[in-house]
């Protein structure tokens, strides 16, 4: 193939490239929906099973709250941890903490509590005084042991929202 046509085809296949990131990515701000208050729900895993014996592999887990809004403080009413049964178990937050604009805030439940369980969860209260992009909550879980090690996470799911 002669440089030109390399030339060529690169370019084309940069187009094709730009003009599907385009479509995946939509319009501007088309799916930037504005919240004043949530209620989440996010699945925390203080062990999985393995083997046929189903043996527990307990993992240490860290949930993550991000203020993805570039300009407004967002307020933590509630960061409560539940067990597998539904009880629960603590409250990781005492008063309301305000989360400034793209600030991140963690809470860890340690490899050695058990308590959860495999079905424990985390249920997040946050309010804004003005219309505020939705925070990103999720959780982390990892545990190294021996040669054995695993990490894995999962997203927050809105029970309920405060629309604008």
């Amino acid at each position: 193939m002669s440089q030109h046509g390399s030339t060529r085809t690169l370019v084309a296949v940069g187009a094709l490239v730009a003009a599907f990131a385009g479509l995946l990515a939509g319009p501007a701000g088309a799916d930037m929906r504005l919240f004043r208050g949530q209620t989440v729900y996010v699945p925390v895993y203080s062990h999985i099973y393995s083997g046929d014996r189903e043996q527990p592999f307990y993992l240490a887990a860290t949930l993550s709250i991000r203020n993805t809004d570039p300009t407004h403080v967002i307020k933590l009413t509630a960061v409560d941890y539940y067990d597998s049964d539904g009880r629960f178990l603590k409250h990781y937050l005492d008063k309301a903490l305000a989360l400034n604009a793209m600030a991140t805030k963690r809470y860890v439940v340690p490899e050695s509590d058990k308590s959860g369980g495999s079905g424990a969860k985390f249920i997040i209260r946050w309010q804004s005084d003005q219309p505020v992009a939705e925070p990103l909550i999720e959780s982390v879980m990892i545990s190294t042991k021996t040669q054995q090690g695993i990490s894995f996470t999962s997203r927050g799911r809105v029970l309920e929202s405060i629309s604008p």
